[in-house]
């Protein structure tokens, strides 16, 4: 049996020893587009557990574990941190006693496994949720052979390392590329480093000054965490809280979400109905669910999107625009003196001048390179003055810790999933401040699928990515986050790519260039733009000065 005390130290030392090899599981991402990485968010999210463990001694573990499930949650960064937190507030629910035992364990890791499944929108085996399921089944099978809870969690260990080994084997991505999953080999050193205090004693001491050499190479290619041969689109999936005046039943609606997609779940009680479908029109599933009551928990996910890697830029985080969350200690809700109010998520000064403009309350410092965590969101939520807040990610990798606030608020909080600045944009303008929340989310949500979004930015690595040879410091161009093609002329790379997007049917572009490109480079696209499609579009130029990205192109 463990103490809480002990529980505690292992948490700790779990996060010392991830924070230590986190370059080394950055490195298994080889999406060559810089972004936040699996270690470096997985380990900040740890990070913000041990800050509120630290202050605790002599708790029973039951009360550590529900400390470290709750700060974990708040902590969230990108994909990965949310998914740990996510296993993490399954484990509390095991851990419901002063000591931890190896009943306790085998809870734990069952309701962990149960919760981070039940959370992904499109499971997927050879992840992180692969190894944390067969570390959860060693421990279970471990506790029925009547072992104690250091065996049991020694087991569970040994399973984790087992499936990480084979997650190449059940990912063909990974499997070319040469490595395994990120998330995977987070957890793994997760579990190491609280196995360290379980068995000797030892905190791991913290050295991120000294931190482990990358072993894999940099020429690499490897998939996101839940990519999958698809046939629809959007995975989407919400919960409806049943109107009981409404005389019709859940197959009606199952029915309905079979002809528009494929993988449909309904399932149901007295009082909610739970649904996920895969399909190319969301929007008209959102719509018919909306006929058998009000809809909670809503995500939309682009099941073709790529999960993007590259190296954390901490120096960008230090970019706020002029109008960020205040970011005390304690968060302390403001007076509520509207009914709709609005928080993006965006860096540059002029990207969040113009979220201003359209009239977002609350601009959170963050995107590509520097996704915020479910704290930094909720702070902006709960300096909101309003009674519901809309918020807009406007990354992938953002609207999973952007759930977690639903939650966590005093305010009713409606994510709208959008993935890039435009379609965050296009949102806000498709707002009415007349409509209902219900018809708002899927006004703005459509708006925001309407926007075809391009990309300019530079390789953080040498790579061999969906049939391109990339060299580190070549011009990624890519259409809805998929690499169209690779250049070395920024303005000839930005023409090529707006005449790959703009269709027949195509009637506004809009660029948004960024901090390193000059004013006369924005000039001269500008006129070679309109040179060649005024024609056919109306074209506006914004200065964003945004990192990372040289040129954000939308077109509608």
């Amino acid at each position: 049996m463990f103490s809480g005390n002990l529980l505690r130290d292992a948490i700790i030392s779990a996060s010392n020893n991830l924070s230590n090899n986190k370059k080394r599981v950055d490195d298994l991402n080889v999406f060559p587009v810089p972004d936040g990485d699996t270690g470096t968010n997985m380990s900040m999210t740890l990070s913000n557990s041990v800050r509120e463990l630290s202050k605790l001694d002599g708790e029973t573990a039951a009360k550590i574990a529900a400390t470290n499930a709750s700060a974990l949650l708040r902590g969230a960064r990108g994909n990965s941190g949310v998914i740990t937190s996510i296993i993490f507030r399954g484990f509390a629910k095991g851990i419901t006693e002063e000591t931890v035992t190896a009943k306790g364990i085998t809870d734990a890791l069952a309701f962990g496994v149960e919760a981070a499944y039940k959370s992904v929108m499109k499971p997927t085996e050879g992840t992180i949720l692969t190894v944390a399921r067969v570390a959860s089944e060693k421990a279970k099978e471990s506790f029925e052979n009547g072992n104690d809870a250091l065996k049991v969690f020694s087991d569970a260990i040994e399973g984790a390392k087992e499936a990480l080994a084979q997650t190449p084997e059940l990912l063909p991505q990974l499997k070319k590329a040469g490595v395994v999953d990120a998330g995977g080999q987070g957890l793994v050193l997760i579990f190491e480093g609280m196995m360290s205090v379980f068995e000797k004693g030892i905190i791991i001491p913290s050295n991120t000054a000294d931190e482990q050499p990358s072993e894999v190479s940099e020429n690499r290619n490897a998939a996101g965490e839940f990519d999958a041969e698809i046939t629809f689109s959007y995975c989407t999936e919400f919960i409806v809280n049943r109107d009981s005046s409404v005389d019709k039943q859940p197959s009606e609606l199952r029915a309905y979400l079979e002809s528009i997609g494929d993988c449909v779940v309904v399932v149901d009680d007295e009082e909610i109905i739970k649904v996920h479908v895969h399909t190319d029109h969301p929007g008209n599933a959102i719509e018919n669910a909306l006929t058998f009551g009000s809809l909670v928990h809503l995500k939309i996910e682009n099941m073709r999107d790529q999960h993007e890697r590259a190296k954390h830029d901490a120096e960008q985080a230090k970019k706020r625009p002029a109008k960020t969350a205040d970011l005390k200690e304690e968060i302390k809700p403001v007076e509520i003196t509207k009914p709709y109010g609005f928080v993006s998520v965006a860096a540059g000064d002029g990207i969040c001048s113009l979220f201003n403009d359209l009239g977002v309350d609350m601009v959170v410092s963050g995107g590509q390179t520097m996704n915020p965590s479910t704290d930094d969101i909720l702070r902006a939520i709960e300096s909101t003055p309003a009674e519901t807040v809309f918020v807009l990610p406007n990354n992938k990798n953002i609207i999973m810790a952007a759930e977690q606030t639903i939650s966590l608020s005093t305010r009713k909080v409606v994510v709208i999933h959008t993935r890039t600045v435009p379609q965050g944009i296009s949102a806000c303008l498709a707002f009415d401040s007349e409509s209902d929340v219900s018809t708002n989310a899927i006004a703005m949500q459509k708006a925001a699928e309407k926007i075809a979004t391009g990309q300019i930015t530079f390789a953080a690595r040498d790579s061999d990515f969906d049939g391109h040879k990339i060299k580190k410091g070549e011009l990624l161009n890519m259409i809805e986050g998929k690499i169209a093609f690779v250049d070395t002329d920024i303005q000839k790379s930005a023409l090529r790519l707006v005449s790959k997007m703009v269709k027949k049917q195509s009637e506004f572009v809009t660029v948004i260039y960024g901090e390193d490109v000059t004013d006369s480079q924005a000039n001269e696209l500008e006129e070679l733009i309109n040179e060649k499609f005024s024609s056919k579009v109306e074209v506006t130029f914004i200065k964003g000065n945004q990192p990372i990205y040289y040129y954000i192109i939308s077109v509608e």
